[in-house]
Order: C-alpha cells, then sequence, then structure tokens
C-alpha cells in the first residue's frame, strides 16, 4: 500500500491582478487628469461655462489684440506768450488722464516748438489724427493742416475738426464765465449780457462757427451774446461792449474764444477787465472735446484720408 499526499488547505479563489503598472501607461493617466481637471475648471457650479482667458507666452505676441490706435496731435497756433505753451501741455495731460495709453503729441503752425512738420517727423511709417486746437475753419484749418499733412508722406494722416462749434465748448465757456462773477442770477436777465470776443478771420465760414458758438451761448444763458473780434472783422470788443450799453446791458461779461494766453486774448480782455473770463485752456469739457474730435475723425474712414479729402470732413464733424 502506497501512502498518499498529505492534502492541501483549501484555498478561496484568488481575483485577477492586473498586470504591473508600466511608467509610460501611469504618465498618460496623469495628463488625461490633468485635462480634465483644467476641463472642469471652467464649469461653475451652476452649469455655465466659465470665461477662459489666455495666456501671453513671453515670446509670443497676443493674437486676440486690436491694431494700436493711431496718434494723437494736437495742432495749436503758437504764440510768444510763454503760457500759451504752458496751457496746450497742461490740456493735453487732460486729455492723456481721460485715454491712457494713447500717444498724444502736440504740434504748433508757427512760434513754438514743435512745429508740425517736426512732430510729425517723429511718426514715420505711422498713423496719425490731427486735432486742430482751432475753434473755426479758418485759413490754418482749412490750408495749413493739410499742407502740413500732405508734406508728411511716410505718416498715414487724417485731419479732424475744429473744436468750434459744440455744446462742449459752450460748456466750457460757462464754465469760465462762472470763474470770472458770472452769476446764476444774471441769466435771463435785462442788464446782463455777454461779449465772446473771438480772434477773427476774414473767412466767412469762421465767421458763421463763431455766430454758431454765440447763439448756442445765448441759449445757456438767456442773455444776449454778441461776437467780437481782435482782429480781421467788426466789432471789435469795446464797440461790442458800447453798443450794449446802449441797450441797457451795463453788466456786460467778455468769454473768451480762446484756446490759450496770448495778445488778441488779453487785448479783448482789456475791454473789461473785471469781468473778462481767461481763454478755455485745460477746461476738462476741453479736454472732452478733443477726444470727441479725435475719435469722430478715426471712425470717419478706417483708411488713411488724402488732405484733400480730410478737408471735407470739417464741414460734416
Amino acid at each position: 500500500m502506497t501512502e498518499q499526499a498529505p492534502e492541501q488547505p483549501h484555498q478561496p479563489p484568488q481575483p485577477h491582478q492586473p498586470p504591473p503598472m508600466t511608467d509610460s501607461t501611469a504618465q498618460l493617466l496623469t495628463r488625461i487628469t490633468d485635462r480634465l481637471g483644467a476641463q472642469l475648471s471652467l464649469v461653475s457650479r451652476n452649469g455655465t461655462r466659465r470665461p477662459m482667458h489666455r495666456t501671453r507666452q513671453p515670446d509670443r505676441p497676443a493674437e486676440d489684440r486690436g491694431p494700436s490706435a493711431p496718434s494723437l496731435v494736437a495742432v495749436a497756433h503758437g504764440s510768444r506768450d510763454p503760457e500759451a505753451l504752458r496751457t496746450a501741455h497742461a490740456l493735453l495731460d487732460l486729455v492723456r488722464d481721460l485715454r491712457p495709453g494713447l500717444d498724444v503729441r502736440l504740434g504748433h503752425i508757427e512760434l513754438n516748438r514743435p512745429l508740425l512738420p517736426d512732430t510729425l517727423d517723429g511718426l514715420r511709417g505711422a498713423e496719425a489724427v490731427l486735432v486742430p486746437l482751432l475753434l473755426g475753419r479758418g485759413h490754418h484749418v482749412k490750408r495749413d493742416l493739410p499742407a502740413g499733412a500732405a508734406a508728411a508722406p511716410d505718416v498715414r494722416t487724417r485731419i479732424a475738426a475744429p473744436l468750434g462749434p459744440h455744446p462742449l465748448l459752450v460748456e466750457a465757456l460757462y464754465g469760465r464765465l462762472v470763474e470770472a462773477g458770472w452769476d446764476p442770477a444774471d441769466e435771463g436777465g435785462r442788464r446782463a449780457a455777454v461779449v465772446l470776443a473771438a480772434a477773427g478771420s476774414r473767412d466767412p465760414d469762421s465767421a458763421q462757427d463763431t455766430r454758431r458758438t454765440a447763439g448756442m451761448l445765448a441759449t445757456r444763458l438767456g442773455v444776449p451774446v454778441v461776437p467780437a473780434y481782435a482782429s480781421a472783422a467788426t466789432p471789435t470788443v469795446p464797440a461790442a461792449v458800447r453798443a450794449l450799453a446802449a441797450r441797457g446791458r451795463h453788466r456786460t461779461f467778455v468769454a473768451s474764444y480762446f484756446t490759450a494766453p496770448g495778445r488778441f486774448a488779453s487785448a479783448c480782455a482789456d475791454a473789461v477787465p473785471h469781468r473778462a473770463a481767461v481763454p478755455l485752456g485745460a477746461h476738462p469739457a476741453m479736454a472732452r472735446l478733443v477726444l470727441h474730435r479725435y475719435d469722430r475723425a478715426r471712425s470717419a474712414s478706417d483708411a488713411a484720408l488724402a488732405p484733400a479729402d480730410a478737408v471735407s470732413l470739417l464741414a460734416s464733424a
């Protein structure tokens, strides 16, 4: 009789064991998990998708950024009065505060530096909108600015309308009159009046623009507003003051229809020195108006305008 082998104790069946995970498989699962986590992070609790923000790579420009805005070149007339240049810089500082990041430059038609050709020379290959710091459609706007643009063919230019007439100018004029002592009680009164003192021009369009501003200011104040001029047109400021006094308007103020101080502005103020407003200068409404003219000229056409085309904007803006 042969001896049988001892029985082995009963072992329960073992579950199936997966093969050991290789490094490449682990890496693949990690990548999948990370990607799913990133996708889930874009979903809020209510099931809507959160906006996805692009991260700009240091060596790669942002693809969704539009072309840079054209430079704003403010064109002043220029004056021998040193306050004129300081006033222009103060006004443009306000413009920069209102539109951070916008390239704002200054150019002059004469008497002050930088002259407009020098300013445009620094913008070769770029685009610019010329915004005249002038109040009507006179010779400088119709001739000098288009000529300056044509002399800078390496700059894509368009020319904005002059600052006046516009309701924002009336707002600035009113603010300066209040600073000079205008009392709201004078509004609609029988003794008060205003002389709108301007430089003057032989161009009929310029005179029309001044008259339009005078009419808008008269509506705002409820009293007569008479345009008067320092040169090239009549009446003069002293003559206008006398004519108003003859009508019983003895409380007459002079509103300075000048962008900046200068010889003409000072001469006009001398007619009523104790009730003469200062030039418009760096008034907040003026800064808003400069940007308004810039935006209108920029949106008038996507293509750079030829100088002859630019003049057509002046009457329509």
